[in-house]
């Protein structure tokens, strides 16, 4: 049975393409009980900290001057320690929470987890070794060097983050980005992989047994065609053929639009019909998306018209489908050659 307006809508993929397309606002996200405990106890630290930092350098807490300096050193570096993982617990709640893909979700969550690591790694070492100003210094001036070294590598990172943010494709799309073609098979950190369909030896949308990788920073420069948004995953197809100008275009178009339908099959019918509920909540004009076959007819450069027929289809199941319809459309259309007259002999 095909899947209701409703039942469709409370898919978690299609929701969020609503809530992007209308702008509707999300649920507002509120920080549970475990949450607001880490709330208060980071507040609390932070508090202490002042409170001690106060005490030891008002020297009310008897220290050695040596002492003091390493004392203020490890204060202010826990202070940091503090705020720095205040703010990581603050984005995994009111940021990452947002995000309904538990697989994305869990993936930047690792991320935020290792960024704050390397932080609080830098300010021990900068407490215990060195200057901690001078350290900021310092590690400022190699982030710079380390960015430009690796300046590729760097903004490709970036746009895998973009990636599972954004989600301009995920594993299983079929896309077109740049000259690449194909169903995305993995998002590393670093580049992504697609199988290519088509391309240079093999017409049409079969595979061709090629793979294909690209830098994810290509994704920030380059236009991304997806055959497989969530919100009306088909795409538009057409077969046309030459008749004559007296040829009869009511049986030709009734013809046509027939075989089409029967070869869809009515459950893709009312699928597509369903899509297009879901699209009038959005401000694209449903009536685009038209979900029975068309038939019409175009003046072609030479001597006769053209017959089309457009209908919607599966992206990975379109060439399959125009082959099945076109030898059924031909063997219909050519057992009345009195009405459809195509071209003949050196007409052709």
């Amino acid at each position: 049975m095909p899947e209701t307006a409703e039942e469709i809508s409370q898919q978690p993929e299609v929701r969020k393409e609503l809530q992007r397309a209308t702008g509707e606002k999300r649920q507002k996200v509120k920080a549970c009980g475990r949450d607001r405990f880490w709330f208060v106890a980071h507040v609390l630290i932070l508090v202490g900290c002042a409170v001690l930092y106060f005490l030891i350098s008002s020297k009310l807490i008897p220290l050695p001057e040596p002492s003091i300096n390493l004392a203020g050193r490890i204060i202010r570096g826990a202070a940091l320690i503090v705020i720095v993982l205040a703010i990581a617990r603050a984005i995994s709640v009111y940021g990452l929470a947002r995000i309904e893909d538990p697989s994305t979700r869990f993936t930047l969550q690792r991320v935020v987890h290792l960024v704050v690591a390397l932080v609080v790694a830098l300010i021990a070492i900068s407490i215990v070794f060195v200057n901690w100003y001078a350290a900021l210094a310092a590690l400022g001036v190699g982030s710079i060097i380390l960015a430009l070294a690796v300046q590729t590598p760097m903004k490709s990172f970036i746009a895998w983050i973009y990636i599972l943010v954004r989600q301009p494709y995920r594993v299983g799309d079929r896309i077109k980005i740049g000259d690449a073609t194909g169903d995305v098979i993995d998002v590393g950190y670093l580049d992504t992989t697609l199988w290519e369909f088509g391309g240079h030896y093999i017409s049409g949308d079969h595979p061709s047994g090629r793979l294909i990788k690209f830098p994810n920073e290509k994704v920030l420069d380059e236009i991304i065609y997806n055959y497989s948004w969530p919100l009306f995953p088909y795409i538009w197809n057409e077969i046309k053929f030459q008749v004559a100008y007296n040829a009869d275009l009511e049986f030709i178009a009734s013809t046509m639009q027939r075989i089409t339908e029967e070869e869809l099959g009515e459950e893709m019918l009312k699928r597509v019909e369903t899509f297009r509920d879901l699209l009038a909540r959005t401000p694209v004009d449903e009536l685009e998306v038209r979900e029975r076959p068309r038939v019409i007819f175009r003046v072609s450069e030479n001597t006769w018209l053209e017959a089309i027929v457009r209908y919607v289809v599966s992206p990975r199941e379109a060439g399959r489908v125009k082959t099945r319809l076109i030898k059924k459309l031909l063997s219909a259309l050519n057992a009345a050659p009195e009405k459809v007259m195509f071209p003949a002999g050196a007409n052709r």
